[in-house]
């Protein structure tokens, strides 16, 4: 049990700003701690919904979904938007994948960085003004919160890392029963909650995996977190499309 909680809190370290606690020496390997994301996405879901909620008793719903968008980056560090707009930039932005991968670890965003988050950032608060501000909705933030780092497993498992440094290749060990349990929490939450997520989460995670062997050959951390972001959007138009 202990070294299952380790794992959680390295999890936790890794995809947001919440204070996780003092790791042991050595820590848990992110492979490792890898099937304990679809639990932290639950948090931030459940945090970023709770929002939504307090912010949709006294305020229209796009406004509260911009707060509750809002909380979602401010927990997470962006992390997930920073992977996304790093893939949008050197897909778009390069010739070779030598490139690409060069351009993708450039700090500075650039034009199809730009588009590709307000297009995402936009669906998403779109899709969530749309649903009332009920607990029920709650219930959803924290499934598809949970659901979309599940879909993170997968090129996790199914990809070679396209660098030797970074996220992804630290995480390229990811195997076994923590694949499984990974997978296993956020197909739970989703068939309890709205079925219709999982073939979201699919879709996302196939999309992402092909163009990212197409374009790099292989899975980055950058390309996780755009897997994230995929999956999460398609999973808040199709809760708007069959929810409200």
């Amino acid at each position: 049990m202990g070294q299952r909680l380790s794992e959680a809190q390295v999890a936790l370290a890794l995809l947001t700003r919440l204070p996780s606690g003092a790791l042991p020496t050595p820590a848990p390997s992110h492979a490792d701690a890898a099937w304990a994301f679809p639990l932290v996405g639950m948090i931030v879901g459940a945090i970023s919904g709770a929002v939504f909620l307090l912010a949709g008793a006294i305020l229209p719903g796009l406004p509260a979904a911009l707060l509750a968008i809002s909380t979602a980056v401010v927990v997470t560090g962006a992390l997930h938007e920073d992977g996304l707009a790093d893939v949008a930039d050197g897909f778009g932005g390069g010739q070779e994948p030598a490139r690409k991968l060069e351009i993708m670890a450039d700090s500075r965003i650039g034009s199809y960085g730009v588009v590709a988050l307000v297009l995402t950032l936009g669906l998403i608060a779109s899709a969530q003004s749309a649903l009332p501000a009920t607990t029920g909705t709650v219930v959803l933030f924290a499934a598809i919160g949970a659901l979309s780092r599940s879909a993170m497993l997968a090129p996790m498992v199914f990809l070679k890392p396209a660098r030797d440094s970074g996220l992804g290749a630290s995480a390229r060990l990811a195997k076994g029963w923590r694949v499984w349990i990974g997978l296993g929490i956020g197909a739970l939450l989703a068939l309890f909650t709205l079925p219709a997520l999982l073939i979201a989460a699919l879709v996302g995670a196939i999309v992402m995996m092909w163009l990212a062997k197409a374009q790099i050959g292989g899975q980055t951390g950058d390309v996780l977190g755009a897997t994230q972001k995929l999956t999460e959007t398609l999973g808040w138009m199709a809760a708007a499309a069959l929810v409200t």
